[in-house]
């Protein structure tokens, strides 16, 4: 069995290896073609310029094709490598494209490099591989409010999730200390609200950088972005907090808040008390950015954010306590649950699915067909399948990745927690009894403390290859002990990818919290 992670559900080693050289040919047709383009790329980075021609070419030496389901999954592929050729089969393009990232695994590592290291031809042992996901729903959450990310380092993250065989990309797009999306209806937002004066020093002491940081993704930025994932069969989900978490908002257009008063982007971390105030006004403001979203992610689902909206400010204003009354709600801790469930039918008016952090089942809440990312516990999790909301397991204890990654004095700051990667490969989702569904799992990037794609890459892996695992592989197939047998050859993939992992025995010189603002606290 060669070190593939996510593990399998079976292999089979044949006879004989088969060789990828100047001779190989990819065939693919319809469906197939953006898998093939892909594994052209791939490919293209060892040195074959492998040529795509139609599946019937008998001059094709890999094969891909969409046809029969395999093991009654959309994901479900079927990966003969034969000393003649390799076919890689299932019933849809998003099979294929599952299929293309494990025949990458199965290649050297140095043949993922981005050019050839060597003149030697590319050779794979011969096997038989079928293989289906265990959750729909297979996620990683970036974090570009708090510390902006460049456009290359998404397209980077996409790549390596993919290799994975995660199909969600989360991206948190707005927070307190940035906005990080074009809204042409609204361009403070990106001429202010994206860009704050300058950033808090470790744990909010009295110490600041003195640099402004900001950045956004243009509307031609993120259209790149989600080509690039739905080439690879990758969701991009993303997510406009509201009603809290806004003070970036406030600081572009401070008619939007409670007060008026005017707000600066906010320079360090925690919750805001600032949030948007219960006006239509408001409400137009967000079904504005909404629609931009809609028209450029065409993905199934919009995240809408939902967590951690303090009322301090609607419990202030008599204005608020007007709307309540009018509104017939019981008191203006509702007012978050009357705003999401607006913007709700707004965006399953155009066909889309709303996600939220689990307070939006807070309350009476959202509607049912509402997905919640239970954060605040497994607990919450199940508690909102009861209620027949559909889950994404993302318990803050065991899938948010901006945890230390050891008790060693090395590491380099953190939010905070302990999370290691044995905690995670150990770790079992729990389903509850429904109606509701358990979609899948999800690892989160919280960036306060992660001021680069360097330290990102550093909290990501490979305790995202663990979790990777978790939401791929049958649970009666996996174990803990031989995952992280496998992890050392597969951080010579992430090697060749140039990712900043962090070694499994602790962080080498360059990633280590030393003395100064990134020691650990």
């Amino acid at each position: 069995m060669p070190e593939l992670i996510p593990l399998p559900l079976a292999h089979e080693p044949l006879p004989g290896t088969f060789t990828v050289d100047t001779g190989t040919t990819i065939g693919a047709d319809g469906d197939a073609l953006p898998s093939a383009w892909v594994l052209h790329d791939v490919l293209a980075g060892a040195g074959v310029r492998a040529p795509v021609v139609p599946a019937a070419d008998p001059a094709a030496t890999i094969v891909l094709r969409v046809g029969d389901p395999v093991r009654d999954s959309p994901e479900g592929y079927r990966l003969t490598v034969t000393a003649e050729r390799a076919v890689l089969e299932g019933g849809t393009a998003e099979a294929l494209a599952r299929a293309v990232q494990t025949l990458r695994q199965l290649l050297p590592p140095a043949a993922l490099r981005r050019a050839p290291v060597a003149d030697a031809a590319v050779r794979l042992e011969c096997c038989a591989i079928e293989d289906a996901p265990r959750f729909a729903w297979r996620g990683v959450h970036l974090d570009v409010a708090r510390h902006f990310m460049p456009v290359a380092f998404v397209l980077k993250l996409i790549d390596v999730a993919a290799l994975h065989r995660l199909n969600v990309v989360h991206l948190h797009l707005t927070d307190d200390q940035g906005w990080r999306v074009e809204v042409p209806a609204h361009p403070r937002l990106t001429k202010v609200g994206a860009w704050r004066a300058e950033t808090v020093i470790g744990r909010n002491s009295d110490e600041y950088d003195g640099t402004p940081h900001g950045g956004f993704y243009s509307l031609d930025d993120l259209r790149e972005i989600v080509a690039y994932a739905a080439a690879r069969s990758v969701t991009v989900v993303p997510e406009i907090d509201l009603p809290g978490h806004v003070q970036s908002v406030l600081a572009a257009y401070p008619e939007l808040g409670n007060t008026g008063r005017p707000v600066e982007v906010r320079r360090t971390w925690g919750i805001s008390t600032n949030v948007l105030a219960p006006t239509e006004e408001a409400l137009g403001f967000a079904r504005d950015v909404l629609d931009t979203v809609l028209d450029v992610f065409p993905g199934p689902w919009v995240h809408l954010g939902g967590d951690e909206v303090p009322r301090t400010e609607w419990r202030e204003s008599p204005a608020a306590a007007e709307r309540t009354a009018d509104l017939g709600l019981s008191g203006v801790d509702e007012l978050q649950s009357w705003f999401l469930r607006r913007l709700h039918g707004h965006v399953t008016k155009h066909g889309r699915r709303v996600v939220g952090w689990d307070e939006v089942a807070d309350d009476g809440g959202m509607p049912a067909d509402t997905v919640v990312m239970a954060w605040r516990g497994a607990e919450k999790g199940v508690a909102a399948m009861a209620a027949g909301h559909d889950v994404v397991m993302c318990p803050e204890d065991v899938t948010y990745f901006d945890h230390y990654q050891s008790g060693g004095a090395g590491e380099p700051l953190a939010i905070g927690g302990l999370t290691t990667v044995e905690d995670v490969a150990a770790w079992e989702p729990a389903a509850g009894d429904g109606p509701g569904r358990l979609l899948g799992v999800q690892g989160q990037h919280w960036t306060e403390y992660l001021p680069t794609p360097a330290a990102v890459e550093y909290v990501a892996f490979p305790r995202l290859s663990a979790l990777a695992e978790v939401a791929w592989t049958a649970p009666e197939r996996r174990d803990a002990a031989d995952l992280l047998r496998r992890l050392p050859a597969h951080l010579e993939r992430l090697d060749a990818l140039g990712v900043n992992y962090r070694p499994l025995d602790g962080p080498r010189p360059g990633q280590r919290g030393g003395t100064g603002r990134r020691r650990r606290a």
